[in-house]
C-alpha cells in the first residue's frame, strides 16, 4: 500500500502538495494555535477533497479541541478515522495512532515525563505496522535548534518493545527526516519548519 504522511501543517495543508496514495496520515497539529471547533469542521472539509481512500488522523499539541471539547470534535472528523490510544487494521495493516507527549506549556495532550506517559504507550499492541504518535521518541528526529534532544524517553522503551514497521510522528519541525535504526524507520514528517513555513514535503511510504 501507497501512505502518504504528513504532521504539522498548522492550517497551512492547502499549500501543500500532497502526493497521491491509498492511505493519508496525518500525526497532529493540523491546528495553528488552539484548534477549536471551527479549526476540526475546515480541516475535514479539506480531507474530505482528497483521493486517498483511507484517511488516519491523531491529534497534536495544538488541536485543542480533540481534549477540551472530545465528542465534538470527533463529529466534526466526519471525512476521516481519528485515532486516540487505538488500533486500526485495514486490507491487512495494523496502525496505532495516539497524541501524547511531553508536557509543553497547557497545550493539549501533554503529560509528565517518566511513568505517566509510560502507561499510555504500554497500550500499543505488537505486531504492529505503523505506529503514529505526535511526539519523537527521544534521540530520534527530536533534536531542536538549541541542540537539545526532546523527544519522549518512555516511547523509546515502548519502540523497542513492539517494533513497528514504521514509526511516524512529527511535533519537533527541526527534525523533519527519515531515518532506519535496529530495522524500524522513523520518519519525522513536520511539514512546516521551525519558522512556521510549510516548506517540507510530504513523505511517501510502500508498506
Amino acid at each position: 500500500m501507497r501512505v502518504v504522511v504528513l504532521s504539522d501543517t498548522h492550517m497551512l495543508h492547502e499549500q501543500v502538495e500532497i502526493p497521491d496514495g491509498d492511505m493519508l496520515i496525518h500525526a497532529g497539529d493540523f491546528s495553528a494555535s488552539r484548534g477549536g471547533l471551527a479549526t476540526m469542521s475546515a480541516f475535514n472539509d479539506f480531507m474530505a477533497g482528497l483521493p486517498h481512500r483511507h484517511k488516519v488522523v491523531i491529534a497534536g499539541n495544538h488541536d485543542i479541541a480533540l481534549q477540551s471539547h472530545p465528542e465534538e470534535a470527533r463529529r466534526c472528523l466526519s471525512a476521516v478515522t481519528y485515532l486516540q490510544d487505538e488500533l486500526l487494521e485495514v486490507e491487512g495493516l495494523r496502525i496505532w495512532g495516539s497524541p501524547w507527549q511531553p508536557r509543553f506549556f497547557d497545550y493539549a495532550f501533554g503529560l509528565s515525563r517518566g511513568a505517566a506517559l509510560a502507561e499510555k504507550w504500554a497500550r500499543i499492541p505488537s505486531n504492529l505496522d505503523i505506529l503514529v504518535t505526535h511526539t519523537p521518541p527521544f534521540g530520534v528526529l527530536d533534536q531542536v535548534r538549541l541542540g537539545r534532544h526532546v523527544g519522549c524517553e518512555a516511547l523509546v522503551e515502548a519502540v523497542q518493545r513492539v517494533r513497528p514497521r514504521f514509526h511516524v510522528f512529527g511535533h519537533i519541525h527541526e527534525g523533519y527526516g527519515r531515518c532506519v535504526q535496529d530495522g524500524v524507520c522513523f520518519v519525522n514528517a513536520s511539514v512546516c519548519d521551525v519558522f512556521g513555513g510549510a516548506v517540507n514535503l510530504g513523505w511517501v511510504l510502500e508498506v
